[in-house]
């Protein structure tokens, strides 16, 4: 009996992985179908060394040795770099990533069938790191991207490319998230990257990620790592951004995007709470620029933007998303809260431009012992130079925090620039003084207050 009971439990562990097999993928099919359309890409740059050392006259020098100082006799340096991509059209047009092309003086696109071709740069795009190649060729085999909006997350994917310069090499995982924000050395944010568990490594840059269905939902950027090489953490570019820069590099050599006018932070557990809100969502607008749309517009410091052009905003980082994919000069709703309450706004959409430099930012030295001791901050009129170098049009100065203060709880520091406790503009200390008086006790309230140019919103509790 007893062998009757281990033969039968193998036969139950045996079926039920073949069950489970049954219900895996298989990619063969896939790579087979869609590999002759994936590209590895070679690029060279050409830099001139520099001299070794500068010497103050060349006059000095006999002449027989002057030429080796000519910069035209200097050396050049080369260097090489690869990484992938794919094509788009019958007719040569190729996609890939902007940092695998940049700088490049000769790009090679070498096919799976080991044709090779140097290709021409139609165009690139740095904020979505993506570029648009074209080589001179006629009927390739081409991909298609997806629909927006169809992944999800625990679907299966597959990445095609040349990690290591392994050529055409396969990897698969699953979708782990989406719309994951991740800010560039230029602080934007304007793609919601597709996270995954696929293996990823340098020279898969620019490839193709695939669904099930053979369709390219995304182009693999960046990978996260400690050792250089795949932790189960990559990033790819939806197609839903790709097919948008395709479109406007091929017919405009650049890519506009919205671009709305607004500085805006996360709004947190207090935030929320002080705002009348009963969860953390939106966008709090902290800044706005002069003559911006949302200036036009009427948004004010303060608001929540809670939708925009009809997409939920649920974090601060969905408002880029959003506004930059927005057609400039297109004129679409928002909504906000203000002061507690829902209002609805219509916005102009204007063209992003290049951003510009943070301004640098000085303390003073001059205080006075004017303002109050209730929160616990000692505060003085805003210097002209200071609002003009900060660019603030009005607020009182933070001279002094009481430690254990709800100033101090706050996060307040000496130098900081208050502009709004409350739902009330501070403009000057009259205004500090009238405001502080009439807060209502044991209330948590947003303050707003800028810190070296930067505007920030807190919650401040104030005394029993």
């Amino acid at each position: 009996m007893l062998w009757r009971k281990i033969a039968t439990g193998l036969l139950l562990i045996v079926s039920v992985n073949v069950v489970q097999a049954q219900n895996l993928p298989n990619f063969s099919d896939i790579v087979e179908a869609n590999s002759p359309a994936v590209v590895k890409i070679n690029t060279v740059s050409h830099a001139q060394a520099s001299p070794r050392s500068a010497l103050p006259d060349s006059q000095q020098i006999p002449e027989i040795f002057r030429h080796f100082l000519d910069p035209r006799n200097q050396a050049e340096r080369e260097s090489r770099s690869l990484g992938s991509g794919f094509i788009l059209s019958s007719d040569g047009y190729l996609l890939t990533n902007n940092h695998v092309v940049e700088g490049a003086d000769e790009i090679v696109v070498r096919l799976q069938d080991r044709r090779e071709f140097e290709a021409e740069l139609v165009g690139t795009d740095k904020r979505s790191d993506l570029a648009l190649l074209k080589i001179d060729a006629k009927g390739l085999p081409f991909l298609k991207f997806a629909k927006p909006d169809d992944l999800k997350v625990g679907e299966w994917v597959l990445a095609i490319g040349s990690p290591f310069g392994l050529d055409f090499s396969a990897s698969a995982g699953i979708v782990s998230a989406i719309g994951r924000s991740i800010p560039t050395e230029d602080n934007e944010n304007y793609v919601p990257f597709i996270q995954s568990d696929v293996a990823i490594n340098p020279g898969n840059s620019g490839g193709p990620l695939f669904n099930l269905d053979g369709e390219v939902v995304g182009i693999n950027s960046q990978i996260f790592t400690r050792s250089g090489g795949s932790i189960g953490l990559s990033f790819a570019i939806p197609a839903s951004v790709a097919v948008n820069v395709v479109e406007q590099l091929k017919s405009k050599g650049r890519v506009d995007r919205g671009w709305l006018g607004v500085m805006i932070q996360e709004v947190d557990r207090d935030l929320a709470a002080s705002f009348g809100l009963r969860k953390p969502e939106g966008a709090l607008v902290a800044r706005i620029e002069p003559g911006s749309p949302a200036d036009d517009a009427g948004l004010q410091v303060g608001d929540i933007i809670l939708k925009f052009a009809g997409e939920k905003i649920a974090e601060s980082s969905d408002l880029p998303h959003v506004v930059g994919s927005t057609q400039p000069g297109e004129s679409v709703p928002v909504e906000v809260i203000r002061e507690g309450k829902k209002k609805s706004l219509s916005v102009t959409v204007a063209t992003l431009g290049s951003q510009e430099d943070d301004q640098q930012a000085a303390g003073s030295d001059n205080s006075s012992d004017t303002g109050s001791s209730r929160l616990g901050m000692v505060v003085e009129a805003l210097p002209k130079e200071l609002a003009q170098r900060w660019d603030v049009k009005a607020g009182v100065l933070v001279t002094n925090v009481a430690p254990g203060s709800a100033a101090d709880a706050a996060g307040l520091r000496p130098g900081d620039v208050v502009t709004q406790i409350g739902f009330n503009a501070i403009s000057s200390l009259d205004d500090y003084t009238m405001v502080e008086q009439q807060l209502p006790s044991d209330s948590l309230l947003p303050i707003r207050f800028v810190r070296q140019g930067r505007p920030i919103f807190r919650t401040i509790a104030t005394p029993k």
